[in-house]
């Protein structure tokens, strides 16, 4: 018996998976560079130093030629420094889709069915005798001959009495604002939680945008104030000198879903739950010690506002300080919305409260 040979396998560089593995790595350190090019390079570099991500048959060098011809990055014509391109700017999004929704069950389509049938956009095994007014496209052709055939007999044509419709039902298209918390508390006390928040906003953003392509996504930012911003900057984002005006951030987002046309609206909020500011005409009022019962009343108030408006809001509340779950319980149900629940380490484990069906989940 000759047996088996074994040797040492090497991956040469036409293999590909050290690109791959150092490209994860890459889009996690931009993530936490907020789309910093040089900085997260450097932690590439003092990554290799110190546990040797690299080896000699593909080096950092070989990577960062590798993010040049696969479009991941680019030269800047007038400053010449290299920047990263739209294509890595969706494969973090991809890439927080997947850590963040990974886990979490696929339910039907994901299309916002209803209940109700007739025009629509999904046909169903149902039919239906053909009206005036429907559509030759939706015509059932081979139950249509049957029932021809079994009226009539093979020698008759098809009557008008003979169609039949395959029923279809309705999708609803939604409206989304998307609020990011931005406020000093996101980094305070040596606490990353910006990074994780912007981890969320990116997979809900892809998320949205490629199950749902025919809803509007708002995205806004809160601290002090609430301004709103494009999808392409959220990877760049950066925690400001700022206090939480949640007020200030909800008050936006209705304004924003008011002037929508789609009857369907919802708001996705993300933040560690410590509203700590309210504007009263130019100035601030400013609490940043505890819970100030006259900004948290504010915050359900615009929670009731909300709920009275048929506009949902789920909290994704990124820390685990109890009295900030509190708030973040209370503010839900008095909008009878729903709630996430994560720590800061990876987004491990996902608690979901749903007051509307309440129910209460473990991810």
């Amino acid at each position: 018996m000759l047996g088996f040979q074994f040797s040492k396998y090497i991956p040469g560089k036409a293999d590909g998976s050290n690109f791959e593995s150092l490209l994860d790595l890459f889009k996690q350190l931009l993530l936490y560079t907020s789309g910093d090019m040089t900085e997260a390079m450097d932690w590439m570099n003092e990554l290799d130093k110190q546990h040797n991500i690299t080896n000699s048959e593909y080096g950092m060098g070989d990577f960062i030629e590798d993010l040049k011809s696969k479009g991941y990055m680019d030269e800047n014509n007038r400053t010449g420094e290299y920047e990263i391109t739209s294509k890595m700017e969706q494969a973090i999004r991809k890439n927080a889709l997947e850590e963040v929704f990974g886990k979490l069950k696929k339910s039907g389509k994901g299309n916002h069915k209803t209940k109700l049938t007739g025009t629509g956009d999904e046909s169903t095994a149902d039919t239906r005798s053909y009206q005036f007014g429907d559509s030759l496209n939706d015509i059932a052709l081979t139950e249509s001959i049957k029932n021809a055939q079994f009226n009539h007999g093979a020698s008759e044509l098809m009557t008008h009495d003979d169609l039949v419709i395959n029923e279809k039902t309705y999708k609803t298209q939604t409206s989304t604002v998307l609020m990011i918390d931005i406020s000093h508390s996101m980094i305070l006390y040596g606490e990353d939680r910006i990074t994780p928040a912007k981890r969320v906003a990116l997979a809900l953003a892809e998320y949205i945008q490629t199950q749902f392509p025919k809803d509007t996504l708002d995205i806004i930012v809160f601290g002090n104030d609430a301004w709103q911003i494009s999808l392409k900057e959220l990877p760049y984002l950066k925690v400001g000198p700022y206090h939480t005006n949640t007020v200030a951030g909800l008050q936006l987002a209705r304004e924003i879903l008011r002037r929508k046309r789609n009857p369907n609206k919802q708001v996705f909020m993300i933040t560690d739950g410590k509203p700590s500011c309210l504007k009263e005409g130019v100035k601030y009022y400013k609490n940043s010690f505890g819970l100030d019962k006259k900004i948290v009343n504010k915050c359900y108030n615009e929670a009731a506002a909300c709920r009275r408006l048929g506009i949902p809001i789920t909290t994704f509340m990124i820390a685990e300080d109890p009295y900030l779950k509190q708030f973040v319980e209370e503010f839900t149900e008095t909008n009878n919305g729903r709630a996430f629940y994560t720590g800061l380490k990876g987004l491990g484990e996902i608690v979901f409260t749903d007051y509307a069906k309440n129910k209460r989940k473990r991810f």
